[in-house]
């Protein structure tokens, strides 16, 4: 059994004021965003939702091994599963430390996107409040609800700063090895999907944060054609945040795009999507390698692109391109009017 020693000091709640968002539980969204496009001609808007592990990550087929399997003797199993130990260890050791996992947890109240109580939250500044002996306990009065809505905040404050300024030194660089060793392990798989899901996004951060938290505006090199990622996954909502964190990928997914389907089925959470982004021109794309996920796509009459972990397959990371994406976009929604559309 490995054990990893990352030499992080606790720190669970930031010591600037944290400010409340404003954000609505409708749907999932802020409330200013069911108002939709104020412009006479919507811009097309291909909405991408992921699955997580085994599609953007690899975690659970390295500890089961079952991704080095797949290549008949050419990968070290074991080393791929002392990979996904440790990258196990990390991630809950994360979660404690700095995102109330085990105070939350305990609870046993799952909500399926981090803004589920804000209308709870009353706005209190935190810097000074004591999460340690607020005596929580499970929400079933708004007294409670308040209490978990501000932890709720805590941590959408810590996913906004980031890892880098909230880990120390030692555990930055126990981490930075971590992800090239397994980048490494997995010939490019964490880096690709990465890049790919920037490509997706249009490669502009600016404007998936600005889908995320404001009214959909042009902010593109092209303002007729925008792009947005949203992550629905059947793990809890604190580890997927974490995760996202971890493996970098907080830049292109907002916390307001990370919702959990471990409650609620991903169907709830795909038809919390399509009301969010309700607009003429919108088209949806759904990306992961369960059935959970491909089943409520079907539902939805989305188009699903299955990822296998099979190293000859092209649906995988590195193979997955925009140009695939784009065909699967035109059996559903018809073909583009410019082809330049999918890229």
């Amino acid at each position: 059994m490995v054990h990893v020693q990352v030499g992080i000091k606790v720190k669970i709640y930031s010591k600037v004021p944290i400010a409340h968002t404003g954000m609505s539980s409708e749907a999932g969204m802020p409330k200013h965003e069911t108002q939709g496009f104020s412009s006479s001609i919507p811009p097309k808007l291909d909405v991408y939702i992921w699955d997580m592990d085994e599609t953007l990550i690899l975690l659970n087929s390295l500890l089961k091994s079952s991704y080095a399997e797949g290549f008949n003797g050419l990968k070290d199993v074991q080393k791929g599963v002392e990979i996904g130990k440790m990258w196990e260890n990390l991630i809950l050791q994360l979660c404690d430390d700095y995102f109330f996992y085990e105070q939350i947890e305990n609870l046993n109240y799952h909500t399926p996107f981090l803004d589920a109580l804000a209308q709870y939250d009353d706005g209190r500044d935190l810097s000074n409040y004591d999460f340690n002996h607020d005596e929580l306990s499970p929400p079933d009065d708004d007294a409670n609800k308040r209490k978990l809505a501000y932890r709720h905040r805590v941590i959408a404050q810590n996913y906004l700063q980031g890892l880098h300024n909230i880990l120390d030194h030692e555990a930055q660089k126990f981490w930075d090895e971590l992800y090239d060793k397994t980048d490494e392990y997995t010939d490019r798989w964490l880096s690709s999907a990465r890049t790919f899901l920037k490509e997706c996004s249009g490669q502009n951060k600016d404007l998936v944060s600005s889908i995320a938290f404001s009214s959909v505006v042009p902010n593109t090199t092209n303002a007729n054609h925008q792009h947005v990622n949203v992550l629905v996954t059947s793990g809890g909502l604190i580890p997927s945040l974490v995760k996202c964190l971890l493996f970098r990928l907080d830049g292109l997914i907002p916390h307001g795009n990370v919702y959990s389907s471990c409650v609620v089925g991903k169907t709830q959470c795909f038809r919390w999507i399509k009301e969010r982004f309700n607009h003429p021109n919108v088209r949806f794309c759904v990306i992961g390698d369960g059935w959970e996920e491909c089943q409520a796509a079907e539902i939805m009459r989305w188009p699903f692109i299955r990822i296998d972990l099979r190293p000859d397959k092209l649906h995988r990371f590195p193979g997955l391109s925009l140009t695939t994406v784009g065909h699967y976009f035109a059996v559903v929604y018809g073909s583009p009017d410019d082809e330049n559309d999918a890229t």
